[in-house]
């Protein structure tokens, strides 16, 4: 179903991507947003699941500007090694690789991103900062809480596990707060709860938040 292909930004820089399209008329794009493990089997298989839902999807490989091809697995040395080369990463020269990817897809109709951990964090970013998408989804992202004086231009949904070391709950209340009127979901999960390829999935959890993403994406992405 997928193909890699090569994106350039505004800057020049040229990164690959992991694309996947439906097999019927698409109803729309979507951009799909890495966890700290690189574009690897999970985020594909991400990418796929939105493609089989209808949208030509794309992951923009998001470590390309640190190093070239990185796929990382979910072990505790592969989470320091991710971190580190996150760290790595400079948020305007990300944006940039995202924006190239949703012009990569703009053609196939509305545009949505979606994100996770750290794509959580810059599908927010996203929404706040590029122009060319319609509707932004993050799950788990921890980064957000500190972004808060930045508005989103577009419609938002944020999915958050109560159980989650990394992120909060003060940080969760922040968000709802500041926006009163965006979805924001708190499960009875862990951090990662939707990587069916984690010690951290909650199969039930993963299930509502697909279910609440599908639909607003259904409803904002027209």
């Amino acid at each position: 179903m997928g193909e890699t292909l090569k994106v350039t930004a505004k800057d020049g820089a040229t990164i690959s991507a992991y694309k996947a399209s439906p097999s019927g008329k698409p109803k729309g794009a979507m951009v799909v947003l890495q966890e700290i493990f690189g574009v690897n089997h999970h985020i594909r298989s991400v990418t796929d699941r939105y493609a089989a839902q209808g949208y030509v999807s794309i992951a923009p490989a998001l470590f390309d500007r640190v190093g070239k091809g990185i796929e990382l697995a979910y072990t505790q040395d592969d989470v320091t090694k991710g971190a580190d080369i996150r760290s790595k990463t400079k948020l305007d020269a990300t944006l940039a690789d995202i924006e190239a990817a949703v012009k990569a897809v703009a053609s196939a109709g509305p545009v949505g991103v979606v994100g996770y951990c750290w794509g959580g964090t810059l599908a927010y970013a996203s929404a706040c900062r590029l122009s060319g998408i319609k509707a932004a989804v993050g799950y788990y992202g921890g980064g957000i809480a500190a972004m808060l004086d930045e508005k989103p231009k577009v419609p938002v949904m944020l999915h958050f596990g109560e159980k989650d070391k990394h992120i909060s709950m003060d940080d969760v209340n922040k968000i709802k707060k500041a926006f009163p009127s965006m979805p924001v979901y708190v499960y009875d999960a862990d951090h990662g709860f939707n990587c069916d390829e984690r010690g951290s999935h909650d199969k039930p959890s993963a299930e509502v938040a697909l279910k609440r993403t599908l639909a607003f994406f259904d409803e904002h992405l027209r």
